[in-house]
């Protein structure tokens, strides 16, 4: 089992919110040990702490959002994706705005900010949620499972009434060098009739080519084309991976996905944590690896408080 990480300097990025069109920084500070991730909102009238956990997460439309007194910051799944992806626990994460900001639509800019800092091992060692019996939420065609597995494992198929998506399915191996090579990059989507749509609704009003891949019915919008050919099944495992870093700890399982979003990611994750009798908590600091405060992991971390 590894040590906990964090990253070696503060570093920041700007550009605009994806639906809200705002500006916003976004500013990586490192952290101590067992502090988790902590989105630290700063506007004109103070600093609100709002920690990455599932018990936060306000319902919003084709993003991820949570909320604390008051005070929300949305579209959080793809630098949370990053931080999952190259396996950082422990940073505050500071926006000066209520929207991450959605760069070129992957985590790859967050990956390349990460990188630019360093990744720092830390001198705890990191727990581990690991599931020994299935959990699984449904919502119609539409179905998201995890059962035990030795190692983290995605699957995700897709389907979708368009000539270049159709269905897709990609299994991804949890790892940090692989997320950066095959998961970071790919991009968000849509398709072109709906984008006056989600204009109409107060959505996507950031979206651009520079940052979404568009589809028509003839193809692809963009110039630049598709990074990847599975492109859209890849970008779906980018947004579950961010929605599920929403339980606080890393799994260990198999995550079976079907036709699913970010609602049900969500749900998953709030069903894990309301059976207990599925997993365990795997600690290194114990010599016999299981804690036993199973009910509740968000009692397991400390109060956050602002780093000076």
């Amino acid at each position: 089992m590894r040590f906990q990480q964090t990253i070696g300097s503060t570093v920041c990025c700007s550009g605009i919110g994806l639906h809200s069109g705002l500006p916003v920084t976004l500013t990586l500070r490192p952290a101590p040990c067992n502090t988790g991730i902590i989105f630290v909102h700063k506007n004109g009238k103070g600093t609100t702490l709002l920690p990455a956990s599932v018990a936060n997460r306000v319902p919003t439309e084709l993003c991820t959002a949570i909320s604390a007194n008051g005070h929300q910051v949305k579209t959080i799944e793809h630098i949370l994706a990053a931080l999952a992806g190259l396996e950082i626990d422990n940073v505050y994460v500071d926006v000066d705005s209520a929207e991450v900001p959605v760069m070129d639509g992957s985590a790859s800019p967050f990956v390349k900010l990460i990188r630019s800092a360093g990744v720092v091992p830390q001198t705890r060692r990191q727990s581990y949620v690991k599931i020994t019996q299935p959990v699984e939420v449904a919502d119609g065609a539409r179905r998201v499972r995890i059962e035990p597995c030795s190692t983290p494992r995605i699957t995700y198929s897709i389907h979708y009434d368009h000539p270049l998506i159709k269905t897709q399915a990609y299994t991804y191996d949890c790892s940090a060098s692989t997320f950066e090579s095959d998961i970071a990059t790919a991009r968000t989507f849509g398709f072109l009739h709906e984008v006056q749509a989600l204009w109409s609704r107060g959505l996507g009003k950031g979206g651009s080519l520079e940052n979404t891949v568009v589809l028509s019915e003839q193809g692809v919008v963009n110039h630049s084309g598709l990074r990847f050919p599975n492109e859209f099944v890849r970008h779906k495992i980018l947004d579950l991976m961010g929605d599920v870093a929403l339980l606080g700890f890393p799994f260990i399982g198999h995550i079976v996905a079907e036709r699913s979003g970010h609602a049900l990611h969500t749900k998953l994750v709030e069903q894990i944590l309301a059976q207990p009798d599925k997993w365990i908590l795997l600690s290194g600091e114990r010599s016999n690896h299981v804690s036993e405060a199973r009910p509740s992991l968000g009692l397991l971390r400390p109060v956050p408080s602002l780093a000076v």
